[in-house]
């Protein structure tokens, strides 16, 4: 494989998740089966699922890609929920959003609902990647946690809390501490316009969260070659002052 196509959180928005695929080369059919470029590989930071328009089409393409071998899925903590909703274990931290995803998937078939649970549920918490130059989690990542506290770490971050300007959590500045010479590619945390930070080879990060749920953009980057591709979202499906037009 000579490429990755690192892709942002989807959060169900399939639209725009179409659109940026054929921006970034791919074919998707009719059955939602991909088709890559010729040695490319899609990943993705997570967040696969709820708030947006179609989770379940959102997922029958992702679920096929990573059967192919065609694509990679790091899990998102709106992954974690929903494929503890549809398993029917404890759910940690339901929100009004999970329902919404529920109905969407309350029209597919009972083993559809299961094999996405246990696709959702069996994601990795982390993706190392090129040799260990590159690390895609969710969340991000500390290096100093230890097994499961990592884990959890990639998938959920850690809150303050407490809520920011525009009505988001705060989160731990993780980025900040990271000192490693590999690049940490992450979403979780929404942003205007994708965030780097560090610098290469000295704890570089970058944060892939372009807030399409908000009517912000749906992004990719292009790996090796650092390129960032965003499409706009069709509209905002969840409010947020963040990305309020000026």
């Amino acid at each position: 494989m000579s490429g990755f196509d690192i892709v942002g959180d989807v959060h169900g928005c399939l639209p725009e998740l179409l659109t940026l695929l054929a921006k970034l080369g791919y074919g998707v059919d009719g059955e939602l089966r991909l088709t890559p470029p010729v040695d490319r590989q899609l990943v993705f930071v997570g967040d696969l699922v709820d708030r947006g328009p179609d989770t379940p089409g959102v997922l029958k393409l992702i679920m096929q890609a990573v059967s192919a071998g065609q694509a990679l899925a790091a899990r998102g903590n709106h992954d974690e929920r929903l494929g503890q909703a549809l398993s029917g274990a404890h759910v940690r931290k339901p929100s009004p959003r999970l329902v919404q995803s529920l109905v969407q998937l309350s029209g597919e078939s009972p083993a559809f609902r299961r094999r996405a649970a246990a696709f959702l549920l069996n994601l990795p918490t982390r993706l190392p990647l090129d040799e260990g130059r590159l690390l895609v989690a969710h969340a991000g990542d500390r290096a100093d946690l230890r097994g499961s506290e990592r884990d959890d770490y990639n998938v959920h971050g850690l809150d303050s809390g407490e809520l920011d300007d525009f009505g988001h959590l705060r989160r731990e500045d993780w980025a900040a501490r990271h000192g490693g010479p590999h690049l940490i590619v992450s979403g979780h945390s929404p942003v205007r316009r994708p965030r780097w930070s560090g610098q290469p080879g000295r704890g570089e990060a970058l944060n892939l969260d372009t807030g399409c749920i908000y009517g912000g953009a749906l992004t990719a980057l292009r790996y090796p070659e650092r390129e960032l591709v965003s499409v706009p979202a069709w509209r905002a499906y969840v409010s947020s002052r963040l990305f309020q037009k000026v």
